[in-house]
C-alpha cells in the first residue's frame, strides 16, 4: 500500500489522480490533500478519500472548511501546503500545483525523502539544478507526469545519453494552430481556452496556445533527463497521439502513443515500474487515420524561442521567464492585454533582468518576485520600459 499526498487536488491533474486512485484502492491510500481555495470540491474529496490531513493555501477558505466539522486536520497557507508535502508516513507526493507556488512544497518534499510524481513543471523551470541535486542527494525518484516527459521517460527506458541523437517533444499547437499571426492579434480568452485535444486548467491551456508550455517543457526536459539543449527539439503534431519521441544515433526512432488523456501518464507515474490494466481506451490507428507533423513557426510562437534563450542564459533567467509569463497570462485572462502581448511582456521582463546564478531557493524566489513586479509594470504601462 503506497501512501500519497496530492498537492493541487482540486485541479485537473489532482482530480484525474484521484480518479486513478479510486480504481486501485488496494494499492493506494490518500494520506493528505492540498488545494488553493476550492472548499466545496475539497470537502467532497475529504468525504470520499478520508485523508488524515488537508491544507488550503487561502486561509479564509481553510476557516470555512473548518466550519464544516470534518474528521480531518485542516492546515492553511504555504506552511500548511508544505506540511502536507512532508507528512510523515507518505511515500509519494503528487506535485500538481500550477505555477511558481509549487516550487517550495515540492523542494521540501524532496528534502523529506519523498518520491515525486511531478506535474508542477515550474519546480524544474525555476530551480532545476537545485531540485535535481537535492533529489540525487536524498535518493529520491522524480517520475514525470506531464504527458510529454512521461513519453520520453518510457522511450528512454534506461538508455544512455550517448545513444540518443534527439529528444523530440510534440506540441498540438493549441487552440490557434490554424490561425495566422495577424489573426492572433484579436483573439479572446474564451477562444484561447478552447483546446482541441486536451482538458486542462486555464493557465496551462493559454500556455499551450502560445507554445510557452512547450518551451517550459524543454527546460524541464533539460534537467529531468540531463540532456544537452542541442539534443532537445519540438515538433507540431496536431493529433496529440504521439506524446513525444526519441531519435537514436543508429537512425531509429521510438515514440510513445496513446489517446490524449492525462490518466495515462498519471497511472504510469503511480504504478512505475509496473503498468495498470485498462487505464485508457485502446489506440486504434486505423480510426485515427493520419498523423501529421510540422516545424513550429517562431514568428507565430515567439514564446518558444524565449525559452531556449532563457535556458542558454541560465542562472535566474528561466525563473524570470516563468514568473513574467504567469503575470502576462493572468492579464490576458483578465482581458487587460491582447494575446500577442504575452510573449512581448515576457521578453521585456527578461531584457530588464540582470542574471544571477540562482544557487539557493531564496535567490530563485527573489528573482521570481522581481519578475512578477516588473511584468506587472509592463502590463500597467502598456509595456513601456
Amino acid at each position: 500500500m503506497r501512501n500519497l499526498s496530492i498537492l493541487g487536488s482540486t485541479g485537473s491533474i489532482g482530480k484525474n489522480t484521484l480518479e486513478v486512485v479510486s480504481r486501485h484502492r488496494d494499492k493506494f491510500r490518500v494520506a493528505a490533500l492540498a488545494a488553493g481555495n476550492n472548499v466545496e470540491l475539497l470537502e467532497a474529496q475529504i468525504r470520499e478519500f478520508q485523508p488524515d490531513t488537508v491544507a488550503l493555501f487561502d486561509k479564509s477558505a481553510a476557516e470555512r472548511l473548518r466550519g464544516k466539522n470534518l474528521p480531518v486536520e485542516i492546515l492553511a497557507g504555504e506552511q500548511g501546503i508544505t506540511a502536507v508535502a512532508t507528512l510523515e508516513g507518505v511515500d509519494m507526493v503528487v506535485s500538481a500545483i500550477v505555477g511558481s507556488a509549487g516550487l517550495v512544497p515540492t523542494y521540501e518534499a524532496i528534502k523529506a525523502g519523498k518520491d515525486i510524481a511531478l506535474a508542477t513543471k515550474e519546480a524544474l523551470v525555476m530551480a532545476g539544478n537545485i531540485v535535481m541535486s537535492e533529489a540525487a542527494k536524498r535518493g529520491v525518484s522524480i517520475i514525470p507526469v506531464d504527458s510529454e516527459h512521461s513519453a520520453v521517460f518510457q522511450c528512454l527506458d534506461g538508455k544512455r545519453m550517448e545513444e540518443i541523437e534527439k529528444i523530440v517533444l510534440t506540441a498540438s499547437g493549441g487552440a490557434f494552430r490554424n490561425r495566422s499571426v495577424q489573426e492572433l492579434q484579436n483573439v479572446t480568452p474564451a477562444e484561447a481556452l478552447n483546446h482541441p485535444n486536451w482538458d486542462m486548467g486555464k493557465k496551462i491551456t493559454i500556455d499551450s496556445a502560445t507554445l510557452m508550455n512547450k518551451g517550459l517543457e524543454v527546460i524541464e526536459a533539460y534537467w529531468l533527463f540531463n540532456a544537452p539543449l542541442d539534443k532537445i527539439g519540438v515538433i507540431l503534431h496536431p493529433q496529440s497521439i504521439i506524446h513525444s519521441m526519441v531519435k537514436f544515433i543508429d537512425g531509429s526512432v521510438i515514440s510513445q502513443m496513446s489517446v490524449p488523456d492525462m490518466k495515462g501518464p498519471i497511472s504510469y507515474a503511480l504504478s512505475y515500474p509496473e503498468r495498470f490494466a485498462h487505464v485508457l481506451p485502446s489506440l486504434d490507428l486505423a480510426e485515427v487515420g493520419e498523423l501529421t507533423f510540422d516545424e513550429p513557426d517562431l514568428e507565430k510562437y515567439p514564446a518558444l524561442a524565449l525559452t531556449f534563450q532563457a535556458l542558454n542564459e541560465g542562472g535566474t533567467m528561466p525563473c524570470v521567464l516563468n514568473a513574467a509569463n504567469e503575470i502576462a497570462v493572468e492579464a490576458f485572462l483578465g482581458e487587460r492585454i491582447p494575446f500577442m502581448d504575452i510573449p512581448r511582456i515576457v521578453s521585456d521582463t527578461m531584457s530588464a533582468h540582470e542574471v544571477t546564478k540562482g544557487e539557493t531557493i531564496e535567490e530563485v524566489l527573489a528573482a521570481s518576485e522581481w519578475a512578477k513586479g516588473k511584468a506587472g509594470e509592463f502590463v500597467k504601462n502598456g509595456n513601456e520600459k
